[in-house]
């Protein structure tokens, strides 16, 4: 729905979601077997998945090919392996991406034989095609993010962050009851709001988690919370 604000909120509730034994999937725009031609992407932002999955179970090998694939894993451990070697543990606080460009296979599993994994699979779309394959993992702990937007994406990583090959900057955010952070949004610029966990309020709008705002005009917004929460900006062209 619109609001007064001019945002467009997308509530979690209404997200596409499939159940399985051992995934519970909500997705924000179109996938697998939730199509919504009204849905199919944001700017350059073609998946936001937020999957918990079973101990000890997970993806098999699959293959992708131009998409920029982030992981932000909120609690649990993810363990990866694709067709360029690499074989990692990313933790919450991690931020991983991996340009599939010409072609690449990778398995996901959570490798907790007790513990579910709650994650976000994020997926932008490339620049240009045909980028070479690249695997990146960097960690922001929760102190660099704590009461304000910590940047852990760029297409230049500047300030340490991972490398995204689109025009997107992605910031992170942990807020305690009381704390307010804001940003300052361009004219020319996009952006997605992604509440992560908690309530979030954005200009006196209240999120909740899973819940999307889309912004399409700039200006200054402020984001609070009154319980906590932990939210992804993504500012876009």
């Amino acid at each position: 729905m619109s609001s007064d604000l001019g945002l467009t909120i997308h509530r979690g509730d209404l997200r596409g979601h499939v159940e399985v034994d051992w995934l519970d999937s909500y997705h924000t725009f179109s996938f697998g077997s939730f199509q919504d031609p009204n849905r199919i992407k944001f700017r350059s932002i073609r998946v936001i998945n937020e999957d918990r999955i079973a101990p000890a179970k997970g993806f098999n090998t699959h293959s992708h090919q131009d998409m920029e694939i982030l992981t932000y894993v909120i609690t649990g451990a993810i363990e990866h392996r694709d067709s360029m070697g690499n074989g990692t543990i990313i933790y919450p606080g991690d931020v991983q991406i991996m340009s599939a460009g010409t072609g690449v296979g990778h398995s996901e599993f959570n490798p907790s034989p007790t513990e579910e994994l709650h994650l976000l699979q994020i997926w932008i779309l490339p620049d240009r095609l045909g980028i070479t394959p690249r695997y990146e993992q960097k960690s922001f702990p929760p102190e660099l993010k704590r009461g304000k937007f910590r940047l852990i994406g760029a297409k230049d990583g500047r300030e340490g962050a991972v490398t995204i090959h689109q025009d997107v900057s992605l910031y992170a955010a942990i807020l305690e009851s009381g704390e307010v952070t804001s940003y300052e949004l361009l004219d020319d610029r996009f952006a997605w709001l992604q509440v992560v966990s908690g309530v979030a309020i954005l200009n006196g709008v209240e999120l909740n988690a899973g819940d999307g705002v889309q912004i399409e005009s700039g200006g200054h917004f402020a984001i609070g919370t009154q319980v906590g929460t932990e939210v992804l900006l993504f500012d876009l062209t």
